[in-house]
């Protein structure tokens, strides 16, 4: 029996749910298939290459 630990609030995880979903089934849940998806080029052009962290107040 497992048992799952859960972290102290106010900390993330090291992996999500996702994550590690992704590295047992794949992206496409096919183990060992790469991943399909790919920025478009039109996409990759729109994306700011410096992300602005934001104000903190």
């Amino acid at each position: 029996m497992m048992i799952r630990q859960v972290p102290p609030n106010g900390t993330e995880p090291a992996k999500s749910e996702d994550d590690i979903q992704r590295e047992l089934l794949g992206p496409r849940g096919v183990p060992g298939a790469p991943d399909p998806a790919k920025m478009t080029p039109q996409r990759e052009k729109k994306t700011p290459k410096e992300i602005d962290p934001g104000h903190t107040a």
